[in-house]
């Protein structure tokens, strides 16, 4: 099973997962945060008295919720617990600073193992970003290899595009040979798949939503649709260095987040219609998005994409803000290489887009107890393949 908190701070959710013969998934279950939890972990990501106190006993409540969704979920489908091999949960990441104050940096995902191996009576399989991390990666993203695994397309370069709180692609080579050449010597393309962070997601559109209408989230970006993008305040988003970073690269709450954007609101932008406010950031995330795929096509000779389709799979919650979507195919427009760029729901491929993060979970943890690498160097920047996560026997 694997078990999902993201950066949206909407809750958990688990996918229970049959891995023998083609995978299927046997089941999904939702647990939403409390707005008090949910405002406690926005606290944690940032430095606040008693915070080591506080991280712990939030790390308790969250196995706690965890449990009752695992312990849910197999009620509900008539399981029993010792039926489950393990739980590959990822907890809750309210700190993420790699490669940055020393040689290694840090990741902090609160989430207390044992407690919910105590409380479900099933191994749970944890702290899956550290091990990257000391062999020199960002320990994110961390679902490429999953996407390559179940994602790949003969025929068709694929993105999978992952919207939460913040945007992440995998981008995904053709699994066969396309040329009459390769398909004669055998070759495969040097190239097969890479990940990165694009930039923000749905966290600035919540943060602002929620500020101004009260509502967690903009539902399907209705309220986006009211307003206008203002070109000159999404340049001074788009002036961020994070964007000009080349791969690999990862983000979260530490640099996108209500002081950032606020940082942007002022001058000129301090009395601009809220709706055309939320409007911009709707267009931030689709541009960062489209252009950040852009430039790496622009800069991977190695990636052979002439005369090859390229998909984009979207998937995470912002798979349902339509506002969002259409922003990202009308920006795709723009870039040579996104043009003829096909988008779709990752319901196409067999999963729905909420569940794709806990189904690369439960592969995760199944890579753990099968004693197999699940980083992707080439997106974590990692020195090389590595065993992911702890393992705590039930």
């Amino acid at each position: 099973m694997g078990l999902m908190s993201g950066t949206s701070l909407d809750g958990v959710d688990a996918v229970l997962v049959d891995f023998q013969g083609s995978p299927q998934s046997l089941g999904h279950a939702f647990t939403p945060f409390e707005p008090a939890f949910k405002e406690e972990l926005l606290r944690l990501n940032s430095a606040s008295p008693n915070e080591l106190h506080r991280a712990a006993l939030a790390s308790n409540t969250l196995a706690r919720l965890y449990a009752q969704t695992c312990n849910g979920l197999l009620k509900r489908l008539g399981l029993p617990a010792d039926r489950i091999q393990a739980l590959g949960a990822h907890g809750q990441t309210v700190r993420h600073q790699p490669q940055l104050h020393d040689a290694w940096g840090y990741s902090t995902q609160l989430l207390n193992g044992s407690l919910l191996a105590e409380l479900t009576h099933i191994d749970v399989i944890h702290d899956f970003r550290s091990r990257d991390l000391a062999a020199g990666g960002q320990g994110a993203p961390l679902v490429p290899a999953f996407h390559q695994h179940f994602f790949s397309a003969k025929q068709a370069c694929r993105i999978i595009l992952n919207i939460g709180g913040m945007a992440n692609v995998s981008i995904l080579a053709p699994s066969w040979p396309s040329s009459p050449s390769q398909t004669m010597h055998k070759e495969q393309p040097p190239f097969s798949c890479s990940g990165f962070d694009c930039g923000p997601g749905n966290v600035l559109m919540d943060a602002w939503c929620l500020r101004h209408t009260g509502q967690a989230y903009d539902a399907h970006g209705q309220w986006a649709q009211t307003g206008r993008t203002h070109e000159a305040l999404l340049l001074s988003f788009l002036s961020e260095p994070f964007f000009k970073l080349p791969p690999p690269k990862s983000t979260g709450r530490d640099l996108f987040n209500e002081t950032w954007l606020d940082a942007h609101l002022t001058g000129p932008f301090a009395q601009l219609p809220k709706e055309d406010v939320q409007a911009t950031l709707c267009a931030l995330s689709a541009q960062s998005i489209v252009s950040s795929v852009d430039a790496f096509f622009q800069d991977a000779p190695h990636l052979h994409l002439q005369g090859t389709s390229i998909d984009m799979v979207v998937c995470g919650g912002g798979a349902y803000n339509l506002a969002l979507v259409q922003e990202i195919r009308a920006r795709a427009h723009h870039f040579a290489s996104l043009r003829d760029m096909k988008l779709l729901n990752s319901d196409a491929l067999g999963v729905a887009p909420e569940q794709v993060e806990s189904y690369a979970f439960a592969w995760l943890a199944r890579q753990r107890v099968l004693g197999l690498s699940a980083n992707l160097p080439q997106a974590t920047g990692a020195k090389g393949p590595r065993i992911l996560g702890s393992w705590i026997k039930a």
